[in-house]
């Protein structure tokens, strides 16, 4: 819970998963917390860890059809969309601040890779405007991301950025929750007095804004509350940042003018509400020195912390802003414990500061002006010659002064950019292709009033009053009665395919129009008609469930006096699929037709798509049938490979073809008892061919690799005998062999040597299906018949030739 936000400090706020497999938010008491206690706020599914609790605000996303929405609950209120650019269209999101009843957020949009574009919202949280573009972004283990942003604490309103445009890193600094920014201006002199020759537009100081892996060291940029004014940090002078130059600056008037104090990056603390500051230099090797400065950095002092030099590990102060003891915790060696040293500031100051050690100082940003966020600031800060404690009363905010409003206090509101690319204070907002201003919004009531944005609103936190105000001379307008527009109907469940009895959740939405006099026509497609009243307003789900497979057309119709729209979606409805089985003659010859079939159950028609996958093609070959005709044009042992797809469920299964140039095909047939007992079904038929093509190589000492039964399916049962050529004997012998061997066969079966026994008592005989016909010679026929085709063609060449001679003669 949220002090101050939550009304009970015992609520709990939770993402659990369900039953189904998905994400929720609820609420609970820690001390009650069951499913009859838990309390849903937000209507539907999540996606998983987008649960953010933050000050006044909750955040939620949900991922449907690879669009992703964010929601934000303003003080505990209902969930509303985030509205961003229209076009913006999110890859990820995240959540830089919630102070000042403002949002800013990082947005990586659909172009970006490595940068983020950085949003600032309305008081609500809903309404996004651009602040800066092309912010950089590190990808971290575990998917974490850290983006090149920083909040100076200390100064509301300031701000420190990197940009990345075209690989050149630049760090930027904006006064006014950026509305404007700027680049940081070079010191001078570097730390031993030399010029630096860095000289705008083509030098700038660049900063690391890298936090620290390690949690007890300060990361690359260094500011505290009550210290206002006072950065600190690592980086570079120059064209660009560059990553392996670490050298320290420090600024005391908050980024307007700075100094170089360091050549190598330290680590930070302040004491003493920035009285006294600490470094100590970040480094593999052993130390047992720090500095610290009392004058803001201008001069530094060393101290022997330690007699036995350690390895640090991190910084640490007593509780307390006001504290002067702090603790350098390390180790002495690799294999050592941690050793704790203790360091005491306190001796060295001789008294607590009185009113007349201190002095005052103006913010300003770097054009000089002191109107800033709508007020004159002025702070104290310690005489640079005062040597003494600040002390635990020590504030530093002295006065303020509002100011008249000027331009710089207004930012383009949401639908609007500024036009120069650099967001220069003279540039105007124009409102993007996407938006028109004169709309009313999408909540707007019939009967109710609205106002069209002149395309500014003043920055958040802005205290100026009078002066300019962009924001005068709105237009109100009478809501009108608005037809609705971008109705949707969508699945809770997120699949259109369903068993047939299960449980479906249909939810209604609708993005523009009237919703208190619009009437919903729900049509679910197997005769249950009804209309609803203020369907997508209460968010009430229509839960069916479709007892028979099928193709349903379920169909919203939304329709008021300004005019209707419409919303179809298709729902399949079809049984899982339980067993397939792939049934393809196992010998083929060479670029001859076969026709692979894929046997399923149950038999779903027009809701099943085949995927084919021949040999180690795999790119497969899709069909609607539950057939596909091929051919093999290369001899060999082929694999084919069929996958099925109904709904939510897949089975794939495979066989192996064996292509041959040349092999004889003899036709059987069975007694008529066999039909009584045939099944149909493609492991029996295996069976029976597997009997057969055993006996014959039994009775005729053929070797059985070198026969194939194939039983056909339906009745009358009949098979076909595959003959293949032994793989070892040579071509000019193959024939005799052959005839010998189809003489065998044709001899056992004629002889009806070949029977089995059949369940009932029968002996099932098989039999030449034509006695008196000769075998099939299959296989290459292609090749084949263009040996034969060609050696006439060459006979015929050979005769004109000849004649052509004899005529000449």
């Amino acid at each position: 819970a949220v002090a101050g936000v939550d009304g009970d400090l015992d609520l709990v706020h939770m993402e659990i998963q369900d039953p189904s497999g998905g994400y929720r938010y609820i609420t609970c008491h820690i001390q009650n917390c069951s499913d009859k206690t838990m309390t849903i706020p937000f209507a539907g599914s999540t996606d998983r860890d987008s649960l953010t609790v933050q000050d006044d605000y909750i955040f939620l996303q949900t991922t449907s059809t690879n669009r992703t929405k964010y929601f934000v609950s303003y003080r505990r209120n209902g969930f509303v969309q985030m509205k961003l650019p229209k076009y913006a269209l999110p890859k990820d999101l995240q959540i830089i601040s919630t102070d000042e009843n403002q949002v800013f957020v990082a947005v990586q949009e659909w172009y970006q890779t490595d940068t983020y574009n950085l949003y600032q919202s309305d008081p609500q949280g809903v309404y996004y405007s651009i602040l800066l573009e092309n912010v950089r972004s590190t990808k971290q283990p575990e998917e974490n991301v850290l983006i090149d942003i920083l909040e100076v604490r200390g100064v509301k309103g300031v701000f420190l950025a990197n940009q990345k445009i075209d690989g050149k890193v630049t760090t930027l600094i904006t006064y006014n929750k950026g509305r404007d920014w700027d680049f940081l201006n070079p010191p001078d002199i570097d730390m031993n007095g030399k010029p630096t020759n860095c000289k705008p537009p083509d030098c700038y100081l660049h900063l690391h804004l890298r936090w620290a892996d390690n949690p007890y060291v300060s990361g690359t940029v260094h500011t505290k509350d009550t210290a206002p004014g006072l950065i600190m940090g690592a980086g570079n002078l120059g064209s660009q940042l560059v990553e392996y130059k670490e050298e320290m600056y420090i600024t005391s008037d908050c980024g307007k003018t700075w100094r170089q104090v360091f050549e190598e990056e330290h680590h930070i603390l302040y004491l003493d509400h920035g009285g006294v500051i600490v470094a100590i230099k970040d480094t593999s090797i052993p130390l047992k020195i720090l500095k610290f400065s009392i004058d803001e950095g201008q001069t530094w002092s060393t101290h022997n912390f330690t007699s036995t030099s350690v390895f640090v590990d991190g910084l640490l102060s007593e509780p307390g802003d006001e504290t002067l003891v702090m603790t350098v915790f390390g180790h002495i060696s690799y294999r050592s414990d941690w050793e704790l040293v203790k360091v005491d500031f306190r001796p060295s100051f001789p008294r607590e500061c009185t009113d007349e050690d201190y002095e005052s100082w103006e913010l300003t940003n770097l054009q000089g002006d002191r109107c800033i966020m709508g007020q004159q600031r002025s702070f104290r800060k310690r005489k640079i010659s005062s040597w003494c404690i600040k002390g635990k009363s020590f504030t530093s905010a002295l006065t303020s002064k509002v100011c008249e409003c000027v331009n710089t206090d207004f930012l383009c509101d949401y639908g609007f950019e500024r036009s120069a690319p650099l967001k220069s204070e003279s540039s105007k907002c124009f409102a993007d292709f996407w938006f028109n201003p004169e709309a009313p919004p999408e909540d707007c009531v019939l009967g109710q009033a609205y106002t069209s944005s002149t395309g500014y609103r003043k920055v958040v936190s802005n205290v100026c009053e009078g002066g300019v105000d962009l924001q005068q001379n709105l237009a109100h307008h009478m809501c009108p009665l608005i037809a609705p527009k971008g109705l949707q109907i969508s699945i809770r469940e997120e699949s259109l395919a369903v068993r047939p009895g299960e449980d479906i959740t249909f939810i209604v939405q609708q993005e523009q129009g009237d919703v208190l006099s619009t009437k919903y026509q729900v049509d679910l497609g197997d005769g249950f008609k009804a209309i609803y009243v203020n369907l997508t307003m209460t968010g009430e789900p229509i839960r069916h469930r479709y007892e028979n497979p099928g193709i349903y057309r379920v169909s919203v119709k939304a329709e008021n006096v300004a005019g209707h729209d419409e919303a179809v979606v298709f729902v399949q409805v079809n049984s899982p699929l339980q067993a397939l089985n792939l049934e393809v003659v196992p010998v083929i010859g060479r670029n001859q037709e076969v026709n692979l079939t894929a046997i399923i159950l149950p038999k779903n028609p027009n809701l099943t798509v085949f995927y084919w996958w021949i040999g180690n093609n795999l790119q497969p070959l899709l069909t609607l049938e539950s057939f596909l005709v091929t051919k093999f044009a290369e001899t060999g042992d082929v694999r084919v490979t069929v996958q099925v797809s109904c709904g939510s469920s897949m089975l794939q299964d495979s066989k192996v073809v064996h292509v041959f140039d040349h092999f004889h095909v003899l036709p059987l047939k069975f007694t008529k008892h066999l039909d009584m007992y045939n099944p149909d079904i493609p492991e029996w038929r295996e069976d029976i061919g597997r009997v057969v093509t055993r006996l014959l190589a039994k009775e005729t000492s053929i070797p059985e690799e070198t026969l194939v039964t194939v039983v056909k399916p339906g009745l009358p049962t009949a098979a076909d005998l595959h003959v293949l050529l032994p793989a070892n004997q040579p071509k000019k012998k193959r024939s005799i062999t052959s005839d010998k061997r189809i003489a065998a066969i044709k001899q056992a079966l004629n002889a009806h040597n070949i029977s089995f026994f059949l369940r009932g008592g029968y002996w099932v005989l098989v039999t030449l299906a034509d006695s008196g016909s000769d075998s099939q010679r299959i296989g290459g026929g292609n090749g084949y018949w263009a040996i034969v085709v060609l050696f006439v063609i060459c006979l015929v060449a050979v005769g004109a030739f000849i004649l052509y001679k004899f005529k000449r003669q």
